[in-house]
């Protein structure tokens, strides 16, 4: 069914605007009309149009000259050039002006009702696009790389200027700096960005189904593989693979990685068919993969293929230039989202936030912030609204500090989470079930 459209009529033929205006609103549609360029802007000007209909002669006006100026009006208005005086180039000279499509009078009701329907085709499918990308852009504040910080700025300029090649990057530094956003950002200034960009979490899964989420399985070749599994590396031809964690990486797949990494060949688990794909590989970690290289836990040839441009993320207390500025951009995104009017944070309310560690990093902020949004009470977040190991400590608790063992575990709960994804994994580092947790989070006000 065709949605109704609000229309905007200009023709100076007063016969021609009521019989156009008595179609469409026998279709349901919400028309005005306007006999000259100036009355048509005046309405544009106070209603949001999503077509018009646009005389190309209007007395000694030209409907083409209305054409730019109506769209700079409403970007988002549809134009239909109308009249007698038809040709193929006044048909290109409207379409080069803006114009979507071009009817010629006399014209029949079937001729509106089919431009009609096709523009309102085009409006239904924006709004389900604009809708669409709302929705997630509701679920992250956006990232903004521009930094005050010296070591952040070289971070990022040598992301950028790697990201035009092909080469692997390894990005590292410690949990909640930013790392997996600045691989979606290298990819996204690479020239595969038109092309996939996936994920793989190399600790989330155990080595055979990790073999099987990166290179794919045959059919039968373990109980469960019911179907093929083409795998992540031939999802993403073209594009980039992002490896996070790769320090985590088991032992005996470090050897098919780097197989894939020297010649683009790999075969998938169970079948003996070697295939190929043009996939790019960003890793990131946060251990100290030298050690790890040393101790005999990581082959010292897929270090150094993956090493082959090496961005270092520094923690947010590295760059405490930058506090002020990511929280005031986090809040202006949770206050909407939260529908409050919040116009930032107190003076008090931001030295805290200046002056705490922030051991779980940029995602240990956004917690935070988010967090102050929901429960602040006015038009500034104040020390209230934070949490009370931010607005009341001056520093972190050291194991020896003349401090009570319930502040101990606090600090020691409050880092986990702040340096874990999920409350189900913080449970399970700390050795407790997640209904414990829960207690203890509402215990401390986490």
């Amino acid at each position: 069914m065709m949605s109704a459209l609000n229309i905007l009529i200009v023709d100076d033929e007063a016969n021609i605007r009521k019989t156009l205006s008595i179609c469409l609103e026998s279709h349901g549609h919400s028309v005005k009309s306007v006999s000259n360029g100036r009355d048509a802007l005046s309405e544009a000007g106070r209603e949001v149009f999503d077509l018009a209909f646009v005389d190309l002669r209007l007395g000694t006006e030209s409907g083409l000259d209305l054409i730019p100026v109506l769209r700079e009006a409403c970007p988002w208005m549809k134009i239909v050039m109308i009249t007698a005086y038809a040709s193929v180039e006044t048909a290109v000279e409207a379409m080069k002006l803006g114009a979507s499509d071009y009817i010629p009078k006399p014209f029949t009701p079937d001729q509106v009702e089919v431009v009609t329907g096709r523009v309102s085709e085009i409006r239904s499918m924006e709004q389900r696009i604009a809708s669409m990308k709302d929705d997630l852009d509701r679920f992250n504040p956006g990232v903004d790389f521009e930094s005050s910080s010296p070591l952040m700025q070289k971070a990022v300029a040598t992301a950028r200027q790697a990201a035009a090649s092909d080469a692997s990057i390894l990005l590292r530094g410690e949990s909640g700096t930013g790392k997996s956003e600045l691989a979606k950002a290298i990819h996204s200034w690479s020239a595969r960005s038109a092309k996939p960009f996936s994920v793989v979490s190399c600790p989330a899964l155990s080595p055979e189904l990790l073999e099987s989420e990166l290179f794919g399985h045959a059919k039968g070749s373990f109980t469960g593989a019911v179907r093929d599994n083409p795998g992540r590396i031939a999802s993403c031809e073209g594009g980039t693979l992002f490896l996070d964690e790769i320090g985590d990486l088991p032992v005996q797949l470090q050897s098919k990685l780097l197989r894939f990494m020297q010649g683009r060949e790999y075969e998938r688990v169970g079948d003996n068919v070697t295939r190929r794909a043009n996939v790019r590989i960003i890793a990131a970690t946060n251990r100290d993969l030298e050690s790890a290289v040393k101790a005999g836990a990581f082959r010292e040839d897929l270090y150094y293929r993956l090493n082959v441009i090496q961005v270092e993320l520094p923690p947010l207390d590295g760059r405490p230039e930058d506090i002020e500025k990511l929280a005031c951009r986090m809040l202006s995104f949770f206050a909407a989202q939260n529908h409050k009017a919040i116009s930032g944070f107190t003076m008090e309310a931001m030295a805290a936030l200046r002056n705490y560690r922030w051991p779980g990093n940029i995602r240990e902020l956004r917690n935070v912030v988010e967090r102050a949004a929901i429960l602040c009470p006015g038009e500034k977040v104040g020390t209230e609204s934070l949490p009370s190991s931010i607005s009341v400590r001056k520093h972190e608790i050291c194991l020896g500090d003349s401090v009570s063992l319930e502040s101990i575990e606090e600090e020691h709960i409050r880092r986990v989470i702040a340096s874990t994804r999920s409350l189900q994994e913080a449970a399970e580092v700390l050795g407790i079930d997640q209904a414990t947790l829960w207690r203890k989070r509402k215990q401390f006000g986490l």
